[in-house]
């Protein structure tokens, strides 16, 4: 017994571990990427209308009205939780090419989600029906996993790891971050890295995590989304299981009626 009272077991009886399902990440994902839509569709397009200012005049108008400036700092609050959402949808998309049962079928069904969200997208992000300066971040989901079956390639190609391999998937994750740049699909920079990250250290849980917090530094609250990824308990969870297509249409339809919501202010 020690002098506190507690035996030495008690004391050292470790802490409970928090253990997040595929369906709680998908959900946390979905709710801090709706706080993103809500403060650029429907603040920083419908409220503020930031199409209607020029350079330098929205500042302007900032300084003069305070009421603007309180929309602004809001626009930028959600904005910020909505950049949590892109590290959890990179390493879903990694863990979803890790255990398809038919890689085709996921490419598939990203694509035409991607094409179907792609007017939602224009609507919500410029308050426009049709944008050709950027494209919805499922473009840049589609290019991580044509990338991550190149790497799965490579790792089957060659017996021993080596120069050749390491070469070899430098070259397709630049390529993919190239083609991701001229598409300007959605956080296409982020995305790419982040998969090819959590694929190419998927057996080592520490590291993945350090270097995913290192590049979603890009989005400034973005690695503290690492902390989710590292208690991920493996587990698909009854919900993402059961509403797999929910989710892929969550994503066009909350563009949309977010999008309709900021043209009507």
């Amino acid at each position: 017994m020690a002098e506190d009272g507690y035996t030495l077991n008690e004391r050292r009886r470790p802490r409970p571990h928090l253990e997040l399902t595929g369906s709680v990440m998908k959900i946390y994902g979905f709710v801090t990427m709706l706080c993103y839509t809500v403060g650029r569709a429907v603040v920083q397009n419908g409220l503020i209308g930031v199409a209607q200012y020029g350079p330098g005049e929205l500042s302007a108008a900032m300084e003069a009205d305070p009421h603007l400036m309180y929309l602004s700092g809001w626009a930028s609050v959600l904005q910020l939780i909505g950049g949590l959402a892109i590290p959890v949808f990179a390493f879903l998309l990694v863990e979803g090419f890790l255990h398809t049962a038919s890689y085709k079928k996921y490419l598939l069904t990203v694509l035409v989600f991607a094409f179907v969200s792609e007017v939602p997208y224009d609507l919500a992000a410029s308050g426009s029906w049709w944008d050709m300066t950027g494209q919805n971040g499922l473009f840049s989901c589609a290019l991580s996993l044509v990338m991550l079956y190149g790497l799965r390639l490579l790792e089957g190609g060659l017996e021993k790891p080596g120069f050749g391999r390491r070469l070899g998937q430098a070259v397709l994750v630049a390529a993919t971050v190239l083609w991701s740049m001229l598409l300007q699909s959605a956080f296409g920079l982020a995305t790419v890295l982040l998969a090819a990250i959590y694929y190419l250290w998927r057996e080592q849980k520490g590291v993945r995590v350090l270097l995913g917090c290192a590049v979603s530094i890009l989005y400034v609250t973005a690695p503290l989304s690492g902390y989710a990824i590292y208690n991920y308990s493996g587990q698909r969870g009854r919900v993402a299981e059961k509403y797999k297509y929910v989710f892929y249409a969550l994503y066009p339809a909350h563009l949309l009626l977010l999008g309709l919501i900021g043209r009507a202010l």
